[in-house]
């Protein structure tokens, strides 16, 4: 399916309050609009439910909309596909992808699964619906850890597409897994130099980082976790200053929650915008409007490919 093109004269030339057209769309639709804590701060206020991964999953899971506008990248909406088979589930750009999902290729990753039989695949959820379908579980950074510590101690463990996550996770196990070599290319561009120039120059301030980003910032961190686990610790912290390693977006709910705190963005190795995620920021207020009116661009998936995606993904919901 072709993209939704945004034509700016369109929008330009049309007198209308957006926030205002978009809850009367979502109304007469029966519609629910989801969010992940990395869009514009104006998406993150108009939805229904903001969240990380593991919660949208959830309440992509359990909602009784008819209509399933996802806030996020292709493979957000592909997995609330995967759980509402007979839902339209939209998503407001197409080209919101995933450098994860990108890197990890269906083709080339049962090529290298196939060479471990005695291995079990565990897919962090930041993968294409084609590679969980090749997956024995999914997994998000918030329940990683849980998941492969009830697996047996014996059990091989192959994980994808996460290098990163996957280091992370051997090292609060203790378990060895074979790894595919992907990475997050938000995370893993804070540069450690200017990271250490930050703490001395905000000496109070806690480094919190997700789990995706390099080793070497992982080991400087106060604290470590999922992004909603960060948004937990800087509401329940006693400190006043956070140094954020993660997507920017996230800053936007952490003030919101604590606006008495002081947040800072951790900067990455250029002088650019490179702790922006690129794909999230392609959704905007323009382009959500544009699919809940025209009904596009939807997320359609071949029934014998969702129902063998959607195996991994219901033993994550159970072990989890």
């Amino acid at each position: 399916m072709e993209p939704l093109v945004v034509k700016e004269e369109e929008l330009k030339l049309t007198p209308f309050n957006i926030e205002d057209e978009i809850l009367a769309l979502k109304k007469k639709l029966n519609a629910v609009i989801l969010a992940h804590y990395y869009q514009e701060s104006e998406i993150q206020d108009l939805a229904d439910f903001i969240g990380d991964s593991l919660e949208l999953s959830k309440r992509a899971a359990s909602t009784e909309a008819d209509v399933i506008v996802f806030a996020g990248v292709h493979f957000m909406a592909e997995t609330a596909k995967i759980l509402n088979p007979k839902k339209k589930v939209l998503l407001p750009d197409l080209n919101a992808g995933c450098s994860l999902a990108e890197g990890c290729p269906a083709p080339l990753f049962k090529k290298f699964r196939d060479e471990y039989p005695d291995h079990i695949v565990i897919s962090y959820i930041n993968c294409s619906a084609a590679v969980k379908a090749l997956s024995d579980i999914i997994c998000t950074s918030s329940n990683a850890v849980k998941i492969i510590e009830q697996l047996p101690a014996g059990q091989k463990i192959i994980f994808a597409p996460d290098k990163n996550l996957g280091r992370y996770i051997m090292k609060k196990t203790g378990r060895e897994m074979l790894m595919w070599e992907g990475s997050c290319i938000v995370h893993e561009t804070f540069n450690e130099r200017k990271i250490i120039d930050l703490t001395t120059e905000f000496p109070s301030a806690l480094l919190i980082a997700h789990p995706e980003c390099e080793e070497s910032i992982l080991a400087r961190a106060h604290f470590i976790g999922s992004t909603s686990a960060l948004l937990k610790f800087t509401q329940e912290s006693d400190a006043n200053e956070f140094i954020v390693a993660t997507e920017e977006g996230i800053i936007h709910q952490m003030l919101k929650k604590s606006p008495h705190k002081k947040f800072i963005p951790a900067p990455p190795n250029a002088n650019c915008a490179c702790n922006e995620c690129p794909y999230m920021k392609l959704n905007t207020m323009e382009k959500l409007y544009l699919c809940m009116r025209e009904l596009k661009p939807e997320i359609i998936l071949d029934e014998d490919l969702r129902l063998k995606a959607l195996k991994p993904i219901q033993r994550m919901l159970e072990m989890s």
